[in-house]
């Protein structure tokens, strides 16, 4: 089958077109931007480095990690104590914070995965949660996290992990 000109033009056009109508579509081929951000913040965390994961956020990061039942962690310093009370309750080495899946958009990451760790009191912690980053260049300039704040409270006093929680940690990792 052979193509004439007019066809050819026109399939060009339409091409074209969809690309202009929808810049995510025509991005989605292309290599992650900030998502690499996020795995550097991933692998300090899982060495408890505290100054590695603040080292990919703003002075004036926004930090939303209570799902909306506390008020935002504003600033380099407020984020650094928090992180140091997170690592002094997590057993060293612990960590396997997961992303299943993530979706870039401009200068904003959409990510869904699941933060696992063991507290040094002993209890294992699961919880599943979707979060969004705001970039200001290469950096994290806001972060929310939206996840079911009684899986954290319960697993936190001990509770087994629900069925339904291990099936949604049975999943492959984003790539």
């Amino acid at each position: 089958m052979s193509l004439d000109r007019r066809t050819l033009i026109s399939a060009a056009a339409a091409t074209g077109a969809l690309a202009a109508a929808s810049p995510a579509l025509a991005k989605e081929s292309s290599m992650p931007r900030l998502f690499p951000v996020l795995e550097a913040i991933i692998a300090a965390w899982k060495k408890q480095d505290v100054e590695g994961v603040l080292a990919c956020v703003t002075d004036d990061i926004v930090w939303r990690n209570s799902s909306g039942y506390a008020p935002a962690i504003k600033g380099k310093a407020a984020m650094r104590t928090a992180l140091n009370t997170m690592k002094a309750a997590i057993k060293p080495g612990s960590n396997t914070w997961r992303i299943f899946d993530y979706a870039e958009s401009a200068d904003r990451l959409f990510m869904e995965g699941v933060d696992e760790f063991d507290l040094t009191t002993g209890q294992h912690v699961a919880i599943p949660y979707a979060g969004s980053l705001q970039f200001r260049g290469a950096l994290v300039s806001e972060w929310r996290e939206y996840f079911d704040g009684r899986i954290s409270s319960d697993m936190k006093a001990g509770k087994p992990m629900s069925a339904e929680v291990t099936e949604m940690l049975d999943r492959p990792l984003a790539k």
